[in-house]
């Protein structure tokens, strides 16, 4: 069973079977900010840490940093979103994923939301 967990700032993590996370904002941020022109994502290889700032997203009304919800390293990104960064708005939990990581520490994922408790933190 896929797990998934989310930050406080509205990124969401997808754990699978192998142990890989799959990172993305949630469908609530991508409505928040409108339509999508811009994603910077960390390159593969990149290390990032939980809570720190690994990529931006930019709209017609702000850019927003993108924070990692687990330490790890990057083993993919999404370069479809180079092309086509309003797959973000269309399906943001779904095809408009950022990046890949292996999270170096379950733990990580213990000090993130569950659904419930994120639907609770944006009034849903």
């Amino acid at each position: 069973m896929i797990e998934i967990r989310y930050t406080k700032d509205h990124e969401y993590i997808t754990v699978d079977e192998n142990g890989i996370g799959t990172v993305g904002i949630t469908n609530h941020a991508q409505e928040k900010l409108g339509d999508i022109t811009f994603v910077e994502i960390p390159a593969p290889g990149k290390d990032v840490k939980q809570g720190e700032a690994a990529g931006v997203v930019e709209s017609v009304k702000a850019a927003s940093d993108v924070y990692s919800p687990a330490t790890g390293t990057v083993l993919e990104i999404n370069q479809a979103l180079n092309e086509k960064p309003e797959l973000v708005n269309s399906d943001a939990e779904g095809a408009g994923w950022f990046f890949k990581i292996k999270p170096a520490n379950a733990a990580d994922l213990d000090s993130l939301l569950d659904a419930a408790g994120y639907a609770k933190e944006i009034g849903a």
